[in-house]
């Protein structure tokens, strides 16, 4: 008989981490150490949450499920005048199920509540994301940098 007494709030940061350990494949495959890549995937996501928080203090956090199973996590700020998808990550095994596009949509539904248009940023590289995107009516606006910045715009009644 086995006891579970890790408060879910310590199991939550124990998903999260591994979500990021699982969408950062890249630096698992660096030549260094384990320790090396630990620490320097223990550095990532303090980084994120901090420049996250700093630059969207207001920012909202959720994690995804499917029938009680964590399977990712999106960070969404609602700005005055846009809600801006910071973050969407699910783990391996939930993705290209059409998870995403549900989350995005259901992000579009908010934004389409309060006629805000909906923004995210996206690697210029990654065109399995563009094109979801370019289906659910996001349209590339801009680049940024290394990012491409896409915006969905709410239909007038």
């Amino acid at each position: 008989m086995g006891c579970n007494f890790d408060p879910p709030e310590i199991r939550i940061i124990f998903f999260l981490e591994a979500l990021y350990r699982d969408i950062r494949q890249d630096l698992q495959l660096a030549l260094a150490d384990q320790d090396m890549i630990e620490a320097l995937l223990e550095m990532q996501v303090k980084a994120q949450a901090i420049g996250y928080g700093t630059a969207y203090p207001n920012a909202l956090y959720y994690i995804i499920e499917k029938q009680g199973e964590r399977i990712g996590r999106v960070t969404v700020d609602f700005g005055a005048n846009e809600v801006h998808i910071l973050d969407l990550a699910l783990i391996k095994g939930a993705r290209n199920k059409g998870y995403g596009d549900v989350v995005l949509k259901a992000v579009q539904s908010a934004g389409a509540q309060v006629m805000s248009p909906v923004s995210l940023s996206v690697d210029p590289f990654n065109v399995y994301a563009k094109q979801l995107y370019q289906q659910l009516g996001f349209r590339f606006e801009r680049l940024m940098g290394a990012v491409e910045r896409w915006v969905w715009y709410p239909q007038t009644p």
